[in-house]
């Protein structure tokens, strides 16, 4: 099976991320997505991992079905709240299936940072990158935040710390991007850094002001003003704020594009028209690339 690396080297590609289904109406959802979303033929198929686990069968079924398909499923995984020897069966799980990628997590955890783990247990992603590799994983990639991680003491420290994170890791997926330039600006402080591991911009399009204010409080990374006003000024119109949030997503994509990321990673919350639209505007096929 392909690595996640082998696909980036391969030139700019479109990836999505879905979420496991916890309904028969949300598993209806997934499976249309997924049928949608289909001649887009997306490089690789994240797979979410629930708060302190809460997705841990869902996600497990959803990486094992994928991995029979021709999708190349990156399951996530979280350290926190789970044990040492969790998360060795849940890798040694999915190799036995054939996934040789994954995503390493932090998560949620029911400690605070103060508190003591029992010795031997996992607190940082940075320590599930390298369990993954002791059990043969092939690919293994971190999360990281061009704005910062709003748990940061510093700046300075944070950029520190996501410089470790990557130095060890294949690739990275980022946090949601509103802005190229925040894409950017991260990766070259990475490269002053020394760290040229390739880095994949997240992708969320947003359509309302309330999603707006609640991805912002999720990821500390503020919405441009500019998009804010734009919702605002079709506020309560459902297909409008939708088809401004393609229009910014596809602004943001094509300077990203411009600016050299390798592709595209879509947190599509298994909803595809929205993805589809900014696709084909930026020309993207089965058969083709990012204009």
């Amino acid at each position: 099976m392909p690595t996640i690396s082998d696909r980036i080297r391969g030139g700019r590609f479109v990836s999505v991320e879905l979420l496991p289904p916890r309904t028969p109406a949300g598993e209806e959802a997934l499976a249309a997505a997924v049928q949608e979303l289909a001649p887009l033929s997306p490089a690789f198929v994240a797979v979410t991992y629930g708060a302190n686990g809460s997705d841990r069968g869902r996600t497990e079924a959803l990486v094992e079905q994928l991995a029979g398909s021709e999708a190349l499923p990156l399951p996530h995984l979280t350290c926190a709240a789970h044990r040492r020897d969790e998360l060795v069966a849940l890798v040694k799980r999915y190799r036995g299936v054939g996934v040789e990628n994954l995503l390493a997590l932090h998560g949620d955890p029911p400690l605070a940072a103060t508190d003591e783990l029992p010795e031997g247990e996992l607190r940082y992603a940075l320590d599930l990158v390298r369990l993954a590799r002791e059990h043969g994983m092939s690919c293994v990639g971190v999360a990281v935040h061009p704005e910062g991680h709003p748990a940061a003491p510093s700046r300075e420290a944070d950029l520190a710390h996501q410089a470790a994170k990557l130095r060890e890791a294949d690739f990275a997926l980022t946090q949601f991007v509103n802005r190229a330039e925040d894409y950017h600006r991260f990766v070259d402080e990475m490269a002053r850094r020394g760290v040229t591991t390739p880095v994949v911009p997240g992708l969320r399009i947003i359509s309302n002001v309330r999603q707006a204010e609640r991805m912002a409080a999720m990821s500390g990374a503020p919405v441009p003003i500019d998009l804010l006003d734009r919702l605002q000024a079709v506020d309560g119109d459902t297909e409008a704020g939708r088809r401004v949030g393609v229009e910014h997503t596809v602004e943001v994509c094509r300077g990203l594009l411009d600016g050299g990321a390798p592709g595209l990673h879509f947190y599509t919350m298994n909803r595809a028209k929205s993805t589809l639209e900014v696709c084909a505007a930026l020309g993207w096929t089965r058969r083709s690339q990012p204009a």
